[in-house]
This record gives structure tokens, C-alpha cells and sequence, in this order.
């Protein structure tokens, strides 16, 4: 057994036995302890020690008792003691920050179960986090490999920090974009915004460093870059579900030939309507002693007249203030707008205490149907393009 006076011989045989010995301890520590501890785990109500085991974060850790059985074997080494002693450290330091790069995974997680993180999302500064860990133990392994102090070696990456920020210009710009948006609470996972520039438009469903990732309405997914977001002008409806109300303004056509004056049939069968009795009783009073006072004769052409629009806008402000669904705190408007040669537009504007898009559609949709519905009884038409009615009634003929 000559061979095994040989240093280089001996050393090796040496290595190859510790490294049996460690993998056949990390074995054992995986397959025992490990399940153990995540059965163990498992049991507990918290959530936060599932997370730290989906991570990885005790396997990488069961590196350490290897570690350990190395460090102990490398000094009896004479050839290759110092090589292995360096590459070890290598090791042990990589070892180190894939472990605290997943126990920043599973903070991140632990993060995300509290309200706070809808508001504040931190993905962003953690990718950032990890960044920097990676950087400074790539440099820390590198130095013990070229046998350089970490500082200097550092140091000597300030002679290429203008291309560093060349390189690392968007991921520059993605951090302060983040910190920008963070801060200024402009955008939260789950907010709906808009930003037809990037053709995204819905759910916020990520918030990272580079990118805020958002599920559109016919469930694609768009990714808007942090920085150009922040650049760019984009809708964010929070404040809308906030508020508690969600805006209808919507208008419809009245054919302007069919306003008129009140003459005393309609009158009377105007007044048999619930929501407009406390309105025309006083609407009544107010102009028959506008006329008396000013002496002015009951003539169509002179004085104060009802007409059926002004009724007509009168009875929708009873109504939308009856409504059940229709937020009374919020402002409510029932208006004309400029005359149009496709008729008078008259608009509602008032909010649904409903938020959700559906049942706010469901609202409004009622609500306009009645609208429709009823704006006969005024002796009032919707405006109807020439040749519509025609063109309905010969689809139906012919059953398209």
C-alpha cells in the first residue's frame, strides 16, 4: 500500500471519505429529521412555519451538518488542504444566501397575509433585497477565490459603475418607480386600472420590481413595466369602491316635436301618479301666484306653464330618490343636455350603492328599462332613427 504515502493520494482518499460521510448524514437528516419537522409543522394552526418549509429553507440549513463534517476533515489535508479550505468557504457563503434568499421568499409570504400588504406591496424592495444579498456574496466568493479582501475588490467595481447603471438602468428605474408608486399609494393589488397605452385594463394581480402584472376583463393578463406606469397617466377605480357608490350616466333621446305644455287632461292624469303629487301640488301653487302677482292671463304664450318634459324630469328625481339600489348620499342629477338633431338628450347621473360591476349593471339596466317604459305616459317619444320602426318590423317578418 505504497500508493498511500503518496500526500496527493492520501488527501484525496481523505475527501472522498468525508464527502461519503456527509452525504450519507444529509441522507439521514433529510429523510428523518426533516420529515419530522415538517410533520410537526404541519400540525400547527399558524401558517408561517408552511411557508418557511414550501421555501426550502430547512433543506438548504440540513447543508449544515455536512458543513460541518467537512470543516472538521479539511485540516488533516496537507496537499490540498488550503484549495479545499477556499472552495469550502465558497460553498458555505452560497449556502448562506440561497438560505436567506428563501427565508425572504417565505417573509414575503408572511407578508402578504396581513391587510397592510394590499396597501404596501413589498415585493418589489424584496427583489431588490435579494439583488443586493447575490451581489455581495458573488463578490465575497470571488474575492476568497482570487485571494483579494471583499473591500478591494469592491472597490474596483466603482471604475465600471457607469456601466454598471448602463446594465442595471431598468432595474434602477423599476426601484425608484416602486418606491415612488408605493408611497404615494397609487397602486395596490386588486385595484381595477386602466391604461389603454398598455392596452391594461383590470385587476392588479402582482405588484414586483419590474413589472405590475394585470388580469384584463376578458382574462388576459398584461404586463405594464414599474417605471413607464409610473411615467404614464393611468385610471385607478379604488376611489370608486371606496366611496361606496358606482357613477350611472346615461342619457336617452326625447323627440323634441313631442314636448308641449300641460294642458288639464294630462294634468289630471299626472296627479293620479304617487311621486309626482307633492311635486305638481306645489308646482301648481308656485305659478298660479307668479301669474296673479304679476297680473299675467292664463294664455299659452304668456306666463308660467308646466310642460311634460320638466314633469317628466321632475317624476325621474322622485324616482331615482325612491330607489332602493340608488345611493341617496351621493350626488344625483337629472338634466338636459344640448338639444341634437337626434333629439334632446336627457341624462341620469347618480350612483348605485352596489359597486360590483354586475349587479351594477343590473341596476342600471332597471333602471332605464322603467324609463323607457314610462316616458309615454307623459305624452313624450324617444327619439327613433327614420326607418328604424320599418326595419324592426320587417327583421321580425322574417325572422332574423
Amino acid at each position: 500500500m505504497q500508493f498511500l504515502e503518496i500526500p496527493v493520494v492520501r488527501d484525496i482518499l481523505i475527501l472522498l471519505f468525508a464527502l461519503a460521510i456527509s452525504a450519507l448524514a444529509y441522507r439521514v437528516v433529510k429523510t428523518y429529521l426533516l420529515k419530522w419537522l415538517y410533520r410537526l409543522f404541519r400540525k400547527t394552526p399558524t401558517q408561517w412555519d408552511d411557508y418557511i418549509i414550501d421555501a426550502g429553507v430547512f433543506r438548504t440549513l440540513s447543508l449544515i451538518i455536512p458543513g460541518v463534517i467537512m470543516f472538521r476533515v479539511v485540516p488533516f489535508l496537507q496537499v490540498i488542504g488550503e484549495p479545499s479550505t477556499q472552495l469550502l468557504k465558497v460553498v458555505v457563503i452560497l449556502v448562506v444566501a440561497l438560505t436567506l434568499d428563501r427565508l425572504t421568499k417565505a417573509g414575503l409570504r408572511i407578508y402578504n397575509t396581513f391587510p397592510i400588504s394590499a396597501r404596501m406591496p413589498i415585493k418589489g424592495f424584496v427583489q431588490i433585497l435579494q439583488i443586493a444579498l447575490w451581489i455581495f456574496a458573488g463578490t465575497a466568493a470571488f474575492s476568497l477565490l482570487l485571494g483579494q479582501s471583499p473591500w478591494a475588490l469592491i472597490g474596483g467595481l466603482g471604475a465600471l459603475s457607469a456601466v454598471l447603471i448602463l446594465v442595471f438602468q431598468d432595474t434602477i428605474l423599476a426601484f425608484f418607480s416602486g418606491i415612488q408608486l408605493t408611497l404615494n399609494d397609487q397602486v395596490r393589488v386588486g385595484d381595477w386600472i386602466e391604461a389603454p397605452k398598455f392596452g391594461a385594463d383590470g385587476d392588479v394581480v402582482e405588484v414586483a420590481l419590474h413589472y405590475i402584472k394585470v388580469r384584463n376583463w376578458d382574462r388576459s393578463i398584461t404586463t405594464v413595466p414599474t417605471h413607464k406606469l409610473a411615467q404614464d397617466s393611468f385610471v385607478n377605480w379604488r376611489g370608486m369602491f371606496e366611496g361606496g357608490g358606482r357613477r350611472i350616466k346615461r342619457s336617452i333621446l326625447i323627440d323634441q316635436t313631442s314636448v308641449r305644455f300641460l294642458d288639464q287632461e294630462l294634468l289630471d292624469y299626472l296627479s293620479n301618479i304617487e311621486l309626482l303629487q307633492d311635486y305638481l301640488t306645489n308646482k301648481i301653487k308656485e305659478i298660479e301666484e307668479h301669474n296673479r302677482v304679476h297680473k299675467i292671463d292664463q294664455s299659452v304664450v304668456n306666463g308660467r306653464h308646466l310642460t311634460n318634459l320638466g314633469t317628466f324630469r321632475a317624476y325621474l328625481i322622485a324616482y331615482l330618490r325612491s330607489h332602493p339600489a340608488i345611493n341617496q348620499d351621493l350626488i344625483m342629477i337629472v338634466r338636459q343636455l344640448p338639444p341634437t338633431p337626434n333629439g334632446l338628450p336627457m341624462e341620469v347621473y347618480a350612483f348605485t350603492k352596489d359597486v360590483g360591476w354586475v349587479n351594477h349593471e343590473g341596476v342600471a339596466a332597471d333602471v332605464f328599462d322603467h324609463i323607457l317604459a314610462i316616458v309615454s305616459e307623459f305624452d313624450l317619444r324617444v327619439f327613433q332613427a327614420p326607418g328604424g320602426h320599418d326595419l324592426a318590423r320587417l327583421v321580425q317578418e322574417r325572422g332574423m
